[in-house]
């Protein structure tokens, strides 16, 4: 799904020519034609590689069964009972009871390699995933993953993932658990510009607080797998269901969900532990260079006024911010760390000015940063 992605988005977001990306990176145009088609009408999650499986199986293994594999069912019999069958056992009694199927075709998990950070908080996963409600309207689920732990930091639910939407999950996440000393993100358009030559809000919101900015290579998910196995879990509970007709049911689901995935599911990867047990047994790590503890952050959704201006108190004094009488009329939202000052479109998340507030004066000039 990566390379689809990287050309839809080169596409519609870059709007680079079909002509030119097909020869760039060595695709037929019918191709990407194909991509962009799938994109239009089911959003990023139709970018995903086609099942060529049969829809129906009927020796296929139930999904109670698949759900509550012998390492889950140990866990929740020792909840219970005093004598608790080895797993090796329960595994046993799975397969003679024809519930599992051996797979020696897989490869040994003795053969993986792993990375997984050393800390809680040393680095933090963030990534998009496609759903789609009830009514056939399509929604995008912003989740973060803790790469110690496995905790699921948060999981948001918008009908498009917006640069403004990150930063304030982001700072949302940081405000339950502190901030990340990183965070990896894969190349999407919310998450960096770096390849366009640019930056977006979120980082130039990890820059401010410290916070070191990852970004997976190009075509290899594999570098964000933790997440997007999430999405996977994620996405097998919901399925299980009631459809959601709106946004607010969905987010009631993914509330439900992190819940249980942090506090109640045991995590293989964890030896049997909780996300929330294995985050809360160590230290955590945090930014090499930490914004300063008596810095205070407020966020203030305000209109242009017909000057072109927006107000913004500090210190108990009224400044007037410029930003044009372009932007008249204008929803916007406020970004304020101190002195440091970012004006965004409310609507698009788009930033109108940055700005360093110079307390001794009322007007703080466009040209005066």
């Amino acid at each position: 799904m990566a390379k689809a992605r990287y050309l839809v988005e080169a596409h519609v977001l870059e709007g680079r020519s079909v002509a030119e990306l097909a020869k760039t990176h060595g695709v037929h145009r019918s191709w990407i034609y194909k991509l962009l088609a799938r994109y239009r009408e089911g959003g990023y999650e139709a970018l995903e590689p086609r099942s060529r499986a049969p829809r129906r199986s009927p020796n296929r293994t139930p999904d109670e069964v698949v759900r509550a594999g012998a390492e889950t069912i140990a866990y929740h019999l020792a909840t219970e009972l005093d004598s608790v069958p080895s797993v090796s056992t329960i595994w046993r009694i799975l397969r003679r009871e024809g519930l599992v199927v051996p797979q020696p075709h897989k490869r040994p998990r003795s053969s993986l390699i792993r990375f997984e950070a050393e800390l809680p908080n040393e680095m933090w996963q963030a990534d998009v995933t496609h759903w789609r409600l009830a009514g056939g309207k399509d929604a995008e689920i912003l989740n973060m993953i803790d790469d110690h732990s496995r905790l699921f930091l948060a999981s948001r639910a918008f009908p498009t993932t917006k640069a403004a939407d990150v930063v304030d999950v982001f700072r949302s996440a940081i405000g339950l658990h502190g901030a990340p000393a990183s965070l990896l993100c894969d190349n999407g358009a919310v998450f960096t510009a770096t390849p366009r030559g640019g930056k977006v809000l979120l980082q130039l919101e990890m820059e401010r607080l410290g916070v070191v900015a990852k970004n997976s290579r190009p075509y290899h998910p594999q570098t964000c797998g933790k997440v997007e196995r999430l999405h996977q879990t994620l996405k097998r509970y919901l399925a299980r269901q009631a459809p959601a007709k709106t946004l607010t049911e969905l987010q009631a689901q993914l509330d439900a969900f992190c819940h249980y995935y942090n506090a109640i599911r045991p995590h293989r990867a964890l030896s049997g532990r909780t996300p929330l047990q294995a985050y809360s047994s160590r230290l955590k790590a945090r930014p090499a260079v930490e914004a300063g503890p008596d810095t205070h952050f407020r966020i203030r959704h305000d209109k242009v006024d017909d000057a072109g201006t927006v107000t913004l108190r500090h210190d108990s004094k009224l400044h007037h911010v410029g930003l044009g009488r372009a932007h008249k009329g204008k929803p916007i939202k406020l970004l304020v760390a101190d002195l440091d000052v970012r004006v965004l479109d409310a609507r698009t998340g788009e930033l109108i000015r940055r700005l360093t507030l110079d307390p001794s004066r009322d007007y703080q000039p466009i040209g005066g940063g």
